[in-house]
């Protein structure tokens, strides 16, 4: 029975994960790829401009909902912060609850962004998060002063810092390929060991 593109489509992205996860886009291979999938190079190449668009096909997906949800995140975080509200710390989306929910759907895609990207244009992912993270937090901490609350005086090294190791925490279960029960628990117990720290930080 022959396939249809969008089957074969899906047994490519198959045989493109397997290949990057277990070499890396660096040491990956076209052709490789291509027996994984029971096809030619040049066959597969119907599929994908390059091997970096075969490895972005898998990530996009990925990447793009996790900058939605921080996005989502950040405008709950402005709201609480206008109703000089605590329950900052326990919103729907925050950065544990995101991770958790997308660990548990793209266990294998954060492995790819986080541990074998190197040589795409994700091999940077985790550095520029962390000054976005930092851009955004200083906006943050400025906007809560000028409304009163008691925030902690911070230089912008030390809260690189702080930042830096928060998501090094995270990222540290992802990394090291928990089983997904593992990492929600691991997750959990950051946030616990984390926000009386932020709380502090914000003047709460």
């Amino acid at each position: 029975m022959s396939r249809n593109k969008s089957e074969t489509h899906e047994i490519v992205l198959k045989a493109a994960k397997k290949e990057f996860l277990e070499k890396g886009f660096e040491n990956a291979s076209i052709r490789s790829i291509g027996e994984k999938a029971g096809m030619t190079s040049a066959a597969l190449y119907r599929h994908a401009k390059s091997k970096e668009d075969l490895f972005c096909q898998l990530v996009d997906p990925f990447v793009n909902e996790f900058m939605n949800r921080c996005m989502k995140h950040k405008k709950q975080s402005y709201n609480m912060i206008d109703n000089n509200s605590s329950d900052l710390f326990n919103v729907n989306d925050n950065e544990i609850a995101i991770f958790i929910d997308l660990s548990d759907k793209y266990q294998e895609e954060m492995q790819l962004v986080f541990c074998r990207s190197a040589g795409t244009k994700y091999e940077t992912f985790i550095h520029e998060f962390i000054e976005m993270q930092q851009h955004e937090m200083e906006k943050v901490l400025a906007y809560m002063k000028n409304l009163g609350y008691k925030v902690k005086n911070l230089t912008s090294n030390e809260l690189h810092v702080f930042l830096s190791s928060y998501t090094a925490a995270i990222l540290e279960p992802i990394i090291h390929n928990y089983t997904k029960e593992e990492t929600k628990e691991c997750l959990l117990k950051i946030q616990d060991f984390f926000t009386p720290g932020w709380m502090n930080i914000m003047g709460f």
